[in-house]
């Protein structure tokens, strides 16, 4: 198809937005068809993720619009914010504030300049390496053992999540591909569009048929999850043209991406009942409230598809 990059942003977003208007009037539509409590929880959480959806776009947009840069920016903030509402779940001591101070203030920032820049090397070894051996470090300054293990684990942990693997989304953006003339902007918005589909699928399918739902998480059943990653796989193979992938290369990335994602949603909704929480934000986050929740299929995704692109895409 031989349309200018703003074209193919415009199309593919007004499809996007004609299928999110879609899932809101059938949302609304569902809700006032049953009294069920159990069906309209469900629903409830397919409301949510339907106005999450909405945001994504409207971030998405501005993003554009600004450029690069202000997509870099967009995601460093939701890496804050994500890592604020982990840390609010897991036990800190005063001893830990140093340690803290550096994952947000140091660690975030230089994470997504390092992104920003195209530094694929460094910025891929930066936390798990560097950060990595620093923190602990940091935190045994203060010779505080109590849970110093549990501590600076969890720690680690959230940033790894949090920062790293999302880090991995905006750094799609700035892939330099052979044989592909249209700005890595596309690319980033063909894996948020597969990724996105595939959740609001998987969630109205299984809002709709039910069936048998997901022990780590109620709100999905094993029927809507296949469901809507066969819909997601078969959209990727179908934007086939705005990639640098064949229409066969194209089903296989959707594919892992969808894999991916589901994997992401199981692991952060396992973290999370180990916390003891119902709900990320529950503990008081505002601003922030639910990020993680929203982020969590691209927690594993991102990083998926970054490394298989750059792996087999790039010389």
């Amino acid at each position: 198809m031989n349309l200018t990059l703003h074209e193919t942003f415009f199309f593919v977003l007004s499809g996007l937005v004609l299928l999110i208007a879609t899932a809101t009037a059938l949302g609304t539509w569902l809700a006032t068809r049953t009294t069920d409590a159990a069906k309209l929880a469900w629903i409830g959480y397919l409301n949510g993720r339907i106005r999450a959806s909405w945001l994504i776009v409207l971030l998405f947009a501005i993003g554009f619009a600004v450029g690069g840069g202000a997509l870099v920016v967009l995601f460093a903030l939701a890496s804050f914010f994500a890592l604020r509402e982990f840390v609010a779940l897991t036990p800190i001591r005063a001893s830990d504030h140093w340690a803290l101070v550096i994952a947000f203030y140091l660690v975030i920032p230089i994470q997504y300049l390092l992104v920003a820049g195209g530094r694929y090397s460094i910025f891929a070894i930066f936390i798990p390496v560097y950060v990595f051996l620093l923190l602990p470090v940091v935190t045994a300054l203060k010779q505080d053992t109590v849970d110093y293990l549990q501590r600076v684990a969890k720690v680690q942990w959230g940033l790894m999540i949090c920062v790293y693997c999302v880090s991995h989304a905006p750094a799609i953006a700035t892939l330099e591909l052979p044989n592909y003339e249209e700005p890595g902007v596309l690319l980033l918005l063909y894996f948020l569009l597969v990724l996105q589909v595939s959740e609001l699928l998987a969630v109205i399918a299984s809002a709709s048929i039910g069936r048998t739902p997901l022990k780590s998480n109620p709100n999905k059943s094993r029927e809507g999850v296949l469901l809507g990653g066969i819909g997601a796989t078969v959209l990727g193979t179908a934007l086939w043209w705005m990639t640098p992938f064949t229409w066969s290369q194209s089903t296989l990335m959707s594919a892992a991406i969808v894999t991916a994602g589901f994997m992401g949603g199981l692991v952060l909704k396992s973290v999370k009942r180990n916390l003891g929480a119902r709900d990320w934000a529950e503990d008081g986050v505002i601003l922030s409230r639910g990020v993680l929740d929203r982020l969590d299929a691209m927690t594993f995704a991102a990083p998926v598809f970054f490394q298989l692109t750059l792996y087999f895409f790039v010389p």
